[in-house]
């Protein structure tokens, strides 16, 4: 029976008081492994401005690599400016994931812009580091990979793996927008596209994760790794509507794969759910990431309001096969 055993909340970004920009959310996390720490990248935002509008940024937070719960540093800037006027990461950066790409560092993260008769617009940009993953400079002014007659908005949720030889970018494709009490929401789904050096991808065009509790069944942050004969997938879901609070609130699920194309899912093998009582876990869990240390298997997770008072850590208790 798969497990994982919670282990509490590493991060609050209230309690960081000294940067502007940083102010509430630790989003979508994403580690870097170093030889003494471990580098948790996450998306946070500052304040509203004065017409109620945000914008978000990442950063990252450095865990001492022998207790995951001491904080040895935070990143004094984002790691990665907004883009210009009218660029398609005008507004926000959220999500991001990283993978070392001999000695440079590689960030693939959904760039966001505001939209008219809809919230927002998203999609995927690469950029790259030349100082160990402090700083990154996206490479060029457009996406990477970008809306197409199939996929025809919100390309989101990158998260970059390699297998064989090749770049997996596993991400979220908007299938439909729906009103919901006069707000426009979006559902999306799984998919994936390869690429022979991270740059020009092909899409694989196909949804992998099949819906479960509804057809418009809203999924995201498809974390991929491979053990034992086979590949893991641990992402979130959540229904198309009245899904901010714990009724309809994101769940963490699990599917697994032979070949990366064809997956068989089984929630029931996803092991961990909303904690009991009143805690920062209690209504929804979500956005996945699960990475490997010294033996162990983590997840890195997030809490109620999807990640707005921080981040916690789980470690795998049993076996996934």
């Amino acid at each position: 029976m798969v497990k994982w055993n919670k282990l509490g909340r590493v991060f609050v970004p209230q309690t960081v008081t000294d940067r502007q920009w940083l102010s509430d959310f630790a989003q979508a996390p994403a580690t870097l492994i170093f030889d003494d720490f471990v580098r948790c990248y996450f998306s946070c935002r500052p304040k509203p401005d004065i017409n109620g509008q945000y914008v978000s940024y990442c950063g990252f937070v450095d865990l001492d690599r022998y207790d995951l719960f001491r904080i040895v540093r935070i990143s004094g800037q984002p790691i990665l400016q907004l883009g210009g006027l009218g660029e398609f990461d005008e507004f926000g950066t959220y999500p991001v994931s990283v993978a070392r790409d001999g000695d440079q560092v590689r960030a693939y993260y959904a760039g966001w812009t505001r939209c008219e008769s809809v919230p927002f617009n998203v999609a995927i940009g690469v950029a790259r580091s030349l100082d160990g993953g402090e700083s990154f400079r996206k490479l060029g002014k457009g996406p990477v990979i970008s809306y197409s007659p199939d996929e025809p908005f919100v390309m989101s949720g990158p998260k970059i793996r390699r297998f064989n030889g090749s770049w997996q970018l596993f991400y979220i494709a908007g299938r439909s927008w729906k009103m919901i009490a006069g707000r426009a929401e979006p559902v999306y789904k799984i998919r994936m596209a390869t690429s022979p050096d991270g740059l020009t991808w092909t899409k694989l065009n196909k949804d992998l994760i099949e819906s479960r509790i509804e057809v418009d069944e809203a999924q995201a942050s498809p974390d991929v790794f491979y053990k034992d004969g086979f590949y893991h997938m641990f992402f979130c879901y959540r229904s198309s509507t009245n899904y901010r609070g714990k009724i309809g609130g994101y769940r963490i699920g699990y599917a697994r794969s032979t070949n990366l194309v064809d997956w068989l899912r089984d929630d029931d093998k996803a092991g961990i759910d909303v904690s009991d009582g009143d805690m920062w876990d209690s209504e929804m869990v979500s956005y996945p990431h699960v990475f490997q240390l010294d033996g162990k298997t983590y997840m890195a997770y997030l809490g109620n309001q999807v990640g707005r008072e921080g981040f916690g850590l789980a470690v795998l208790d049993g076996d996934l096969t």
